[in-house]
């Protein structure tokens, strides 16, 4: 009886150098982040959700960039601690 030759590996370690190349690129500040891009009135709502959420004093949650898109929307990126300590 012959035992089943291995698959090829090729998409897997293509998967983790996306992977890792990905992990290098994000700072390792501990903060989670959420980009969005969204019209200006649903851009506030989603800003005020965000903070009513998660709440400032206790995730540290911060709008830390924004930018004015043609077509008056806005690109957003907004970080938080993953929990309150």
């Amino acid at each position: 009886m012959r035992t089943p030759a291995r698959p090829p590996l090729d998409g897997l370690k293509k998967r983790l150098d996306q992977s890792r190349a990905d992990r290098a690129r994000m700072p390792r500040d501990g903060f989670l982040r959420e980009t969005f891009v969204l019209p200006r009135s649903d851009a506030r709502l989603k800003a005020k959700e965000w903070f009513e959420r998660f709440p400032k004093q206790a995730y540290w949650t911060e709008i830390e960039s924004w930018f004015e898109r043609p077509g008056d929307l806005i690109e957003f990126t907004i970080r938080r601690l993953p929990a309150a300590d």
